[in-house]
């Protein structure tokens, strides 16, 4: 297999199956009869291995990876299923931090070339039961399943895991999920199942009751994470990890209970070497010291104001390089901009990506000082050119923005 050959396989992946993150709302595919179809075609791989479950609006993928670097550290052979990818494909699915292997994922996309023709897969089954295969066959000892969107009927609630986590509940992705908090909440703990402990780690009581009323409904142990002592620092930066390393912290106890072990010197270090253990990008990640470049993939609206508020505690004028895709409500976003910042608006590369002029009429009302592009590395070339040392660039508003901007600078 050639690099091209592996690359070809997959376009044709992104081309046969609808996705999410390129094509929005069209490519999303509630119910589970599919995957579990699908599943079944591939000798359900699912059941063969050990796993843990984690949702929530915000901070499951950087739950997931605090974990998986933590039972590394412990000696454990981790699969690890996180969406979207930054960079490759091979990022969704990764074993003690090395990416999933091209030529499985080659040899792979090839036998779902001649699945059934009743059989339709979205672009996420088709990634969710790869990675099944991936770990199954690696034999991991146990597998962190990150839940795609939403929960009750995602592809990834086809497995019965040993745990269970919903790391918050915020406004995101309503068009399918419900308009209200209490919608979402119940969306997301469609996760929960009999006999398996849930960790919520949200601290609305709003959602900490819908959340235990589904767990003392199905016969689940409920744990609420933000009662938990977690005085532990992490080489993930960003305040709100102080709120995810807490439900990370219940998991580990609930797995020691299980008779995992899982030292306190494994759980420092672990915290510590996220980045490292797990090659974890994108989330307060510090792409350079000089001139400062912080990049996050906050995207949503209790996302971004986490994020925004703590580039508010920095006393630096700030070059600020946003994009954003169709669905944002940018007159919301407008409202929690940093002060103290300069504006690069730009278009993230994709379908689903907004180009500025749409929106310009809004920033215009907004007052800030603000210039457009039509691509990101013209921002970023901006920005560069007239940040001063004492000043920093922040880089985010989507996934998509951050993955390009790593693309095309991590490696200069």
């Amino acid at each position: 297999m050639t690099d091209q050959d592996y690359q070809n396989a997959v376009e044709w992946l992104y081309v046969q199956a609808p996705n999410y993150q390129t094509d929005g709302q069209k490519a999303y595919k509630p119910g589970l009869d599919n995957i579990r179809r699908l599943c079944e075609f591939f000798g359900n791989p699912q059941d063969q291995i050990k796993t843990i479950h984690i949702g929530g609006t915000n901070g499951k993928g950087s739950t997931s990876n605090m974990l998986a670097s933590i039972l590394q550290e412990a000696g454990y052979k981790v699969g690890l299923y996180n969406s979207p990818h930054l960079v490759d494909f091979t990022e969704r699915i990764k074993i003690n931090g090395l990416n999933a292997d091209r030529n499985f994922v080659y040899d792979f996309i090839n036998r779902l070339k001649v699945l059934p023709a009743d059989i339709r897969p979205s672009f996420f089954e088709f990634t969710t039961v790869m990675a099944f295969e991936y770990f199954s066959q690696q034999k991991v000892d146990y597998a962190i399943i990150e839940v795609g969107l939403g929960g009750r009927l995602d592809a990834t609630n086809i497995i019965s895991p040993m745990l269970t986590a919903i790391t918050n509940v915020a406004l995101d992705h309503q068009n399918i999920l419900g308009d209200t908090i209490e919608e979402i909440a119940t969306e997301k703990a469609g996760i929960i199942k009999a006999q398996i402990p849930i960790i919520s780690g949200d601290d609305k009581e709003t959602v900490k009751r819908i959340i235990k009323d589904q767990a003392e409904q199905t016969g689940a142990e409920f744990v609420d994470a933000t009662t938990v002592d977690a005085a532990y620092t992490s080489d993930l930066k960003g305040n709100y990890q102080q709120k995810n390393i807490k439900v990370v912290i219940a998991l580990v106890e609930k797995l020691r209970n299980k008779g995992l072990v899982i030292s306190e010197k494994h759980i420092e270090n672990g915290l510590l070497n996220v980045q490292r253990n797990t090659h974890f990008f994108g989330r307060w990640f510090e792409f350079s010291q000089q001139p400062l470049t912080i990049c996050d993939t906050a995207h949503n609206q209790a996302g971004l104001e986490e994020v925004f508020n703590q580039l508010n505690e920095i006393p630096k004028h700030k070059h600020m390089i946003l994009g954003f895709v169709q669905d944002k409500k940018i007159d919301e976003v407008l409202q929690i901009l940093p002060g103290n910042a300069t504006y690069y608006f730009t278009k993230p590369y994709l379908n689903r990506g907004l180009h500025p002029k749409f929106y310009e009429e809004q920033l215009k009302k907004s007052k800030i000082n603000y210039k457009i592009f039509d691509e990101l590395q013209a921002a970023y070339l901006s920005a560069k050119q007239h940040v001063k040392t004492d000043e920093m660039i922040f880089i985010g508003g989507s996934n998509f923005i951050v993955g390009e901007f790593l693309e095309k600078n991590l490696q200069k």
